[in-house]
């Protein structure tokens, strides 16, 4: 198995529940896992919900600027709700400067949470109602999205566990209740500007994206170099994300990524966050995943980490997923961060991993 990568693979979906092809797809499967943390999945069967989505996109970002602000994510301790250009910030440490993202959004999270009670752990409040806008079918555009695409993901996750000779069902006491789902707009921007700085996906399992034919997003490999993951029609880009990482006691890391903002055209982009359980404890993640350690590869990403990003879920200085979550959304969305949970904020804001 190689150990570093120029490209990022293709994996088929079709292949992988096909008898005849499976064992040759489930290698390709697992390397990309090891090698990348990166793949583009074709043949999922979504086209048609992923083209309905993203051509209601335009129209939901059009709308009138009070309508957008009155689902504005300052509303919302869950951090639901649309986000303007330049207002989020991430990972303030000196190896990345603090920068803001030349982006605007809609966040939504599993349809049906409810409200949290003052008798439920503090980290608990990330689980919340979505703030849908006041636009005809977007509680159902959104609805259809998740119920399609998580459905993909549980399948994708068994895949997963398959390819590293693992129960198909290996990672399922691991998934959490609440996934996410962003509708993201990039305007258009001067050369090189960026669209989102270099980050890992941190709030659960594995991420689903489906972009648009504009481009920008790039892959970080192991000899620190900045790999291209241009648009493929018709497939969904899926990487590891912090929860899976940790899982894999970060044997299987997630990858380091960024988004070179657009110059002539918008880009529009949906990604999906598969969520991990929040009550899940360090002691307790090492304990119940050990088995899972001893049967898999060790791979080299050195190089990749002398300019990598940390993971809150390995550091132990959080009680748990869910405290570790909630640091990440805080210091990621201050604004938000500093009306909700001041005293947290101040905490926070002052640590480094």
């Amino acid at each position: 198995m190689p150990g570093d990568f120029s490209t990022v693979p293709i994996v088929d979906f079709s292949r992988l529940t096909d008898p005849t092809s499976r064992d040759e797809e489930l290698s390709r499967l697992r390397d990309a896992i090891f090698v990348v943390g990166f793949l583009y999945l074709i043949n999922t069967g979504l086209e048609d919900s992923i083209h309905r989505t993203h051509k209601e996109l335009p129209s939901l970002f059009n709308l009138p600027a009070e309508v957008k602000e009155r689902c504005n994510m300052i509303n919302s301790p869950s951090f639901r709700g649309t986000l303007g250009w330049g207002q989020r910030l991430l990972r303030p440490r000196p190896i990345f400067a603090r920068y803001h993202v030349l982006f605007l959004q809609f966040d939504f999270g599993t349809p049906g949470m409810r409200e949290w009670t003052e008798n439920e752990p503090f980290w608990k409040r990330l689980e919340g109602p979505n703030q849908y806008p006041d636009y005809p079918g977007a509680e159902k555009l959104v609805r259809n999205y998740i119920e399609s695409i998580d459905s993909l993901a549980q399948k994708f996750v068994h895949l997963v566990a398959e390819s590293l000779s693992l129960p198909p069902d290996t990672f399922d006491e691991f998934k959490g209740s609440m996934s996410r789902l962003k509708f993201v707009k990039y305007p258009p921007a001067k050369a090189l500007s960026q669209g989102v700085g270099p980050h890992k996906d941190s709030a659960g399992l594995f991420t689903f994206l489906s972009q648009d034919n504009i481009g920008g997003l790039q892959v970080l490999n192991n000899n620190g170099e900045w790999i291209d993951a241009p648009p493929l029609e018709d497939s969904l880009v899926v990487n590891i994300q912090q929860g899976f990482e940790a899982i894999t006691g970060g044997i299987c890391p997630a990858t380091t990524h960024r988004v070179i903002a657009p110059t002539a055209k918008t880009r529009y982009s949906i990604p999906f966050f598969l969520s991990v359980r929040l009550d899940l404890t360090l002691e307790k993640l090492q304990a119940s995943a050990s088995h899972i350690k001893a049967r898999l590869p060790v791979p080299n990403t050195e190089k990749r980490r002398d300019v990598d990003v940390p993971s809150e879920f390995l550091s132990p200085l959080y009680s748990c997923f869910g405290e570790a979550h909630l640091r990440n959304r805080i210091i990621s969305h201050p604004d938000v961060g500093k009306k909700w949970y001041p005293d947290l904020y101040e905490k926070y804001s002052q640590q480094r991993l």
